[in-house]
């Protein structure tokens, strides 16, 4: 695949893409948005507003990938942990992931969605630029940039990709296996993420 995010004069970043790009990405997104699901919503006929006050969950997601998009506040250090300091993480991991994982959950959901509807626009003509270019303002770019960063925290996190190495060897793994389609797509959205962030620096 190619194609790059190059900066728009005034601000703000374009990318040429195919329609077998527009379709991956969109796919991506959408399962990325299922993946998050809608977080805690208030039930029918129940005050929205009070929903901004009610508590979130306390333990992190069972799912590797949810975890991994929504990780503890409170890492434990290089040193091993004491009994005393483990239990006081854990506690203010919980007590920080219950005021603030609902309203996260809620943006990363709000970005891979922006994904989905800025490429139904550029499907429908309705973008604002030529068919086939995306043109993002530089408030969507920051939309962008957070969809791509997740759906590769998730994808790494199938992959079993680590911290530690950047999952080069899986490049090498033959066309037959069927992993092979999810790591291309793992570094392609590399490549758009970095040349999306080289749009948002200042020269």
């Amino acid at each position: 695949m190619s194609g790059r995010f190059e900066p728009l004069p005034g601000g703000g970043a374009a990318i040429a893409l195919d329609e077998v790009e527009v379709s991956i990405l969109r796919s991506l997104a959408m399962q990325l948005a299922e993946l998050i699901g809608p977080g805690d919503q208030p039930a029918g006929g129940e005050d929205p507003l009070a929903a901004l006050f009610a508590d979130g969950p306390s333990k992190p997601p069972e799912d590797p990938a949810l975890a991994r998009l929504f990780p503890d506040a409170y890492s434990p250090p290089d040193r091993e942990l004491g009994a005393r300091e483990g239990k006081e993480a854990r506690e203010a991991s919980a007590e920080f992931r219950r005021f603030t994982e609902n309203d996260l959950r809620a943006r990363k959901r709000d970005d891979a969605l922006t994904v989905v509807r800025d490429l139904d626009a550029l499907g429908s003509g309705a973008s604002g630029g030529t068919p086939g270019v995306l043109q993002l303002a530089p408030e969507k770019s920051g939309q962008w940039l957070g969809a791509l960063n997740d759906l590769r925290l998730a994808i790494g996190t199938r992959l079993e990709v680590t911290d530690e190495d950047d999952g080069g060897e899986l490049l090498g793994l033959p066309d037959s296996d069927p992993r092979k389609p999810m790591v291309m797509a793992y570094f392609w959205l590399g490549g758009l993420q970095e040349t999306l962030i080289e749009t948002l620096m200042p020269e």
